[in-house]
């Protein structure tokens, strides 16, 4: 996997790291890679595909899926992004309004609103 095009940093992984669970330090099953796996959760986002689309080098998609949906259970990334949020990274809170889709009756397409008597 080329971890080049990855968009965690370091010292992002840095604040993020104390908030996930199977840590190589905690008792238990521990989780392969937590970093890989907050990657793939990104990937996932960005991406907006299916699950099933997961590139390979990020792992199984299903075993993804459910270390995700435990976490999200467990409330893992709310606490996450509450802990996170006092210092806000804004690069990535950017909308661009060419992936923004609008329905074409917005676009001033025919058929759009229209007053009726």
């Amino acid at each position: 996997m080329d971890t080049s095009r990855f968009v965690i940093r370091d010292h992002q992984w840095a604040k993020m790291e104390p908030h996930c669970l199977g840590l190589k330090t905690h008792p238990g099953r521990t989780g392969s890679d937590a970093r890989l796996f907050m990657e793939a959760v990104f990937w996932i986002a960005r991406t907006g595909s299916p699950w099933r689309d997961l590139p390979p080098g990020f792992g199984n998609w299903n075993t993804i899926y459910r270390r995700f949906r435990d976490w999200a259970r467990l409330g893992v990334f709310e606490r996450m992004f509450n802990d996170l949020s006092d210092q806000p990274d804004m690069e990535m809170a950017m909308i661009d309004g060419t992936i923004v889709k609008v329905h074409r009756a917005g676009q001033g397409a025919k058929g759009g609103l229209s007053v009726r008597l």
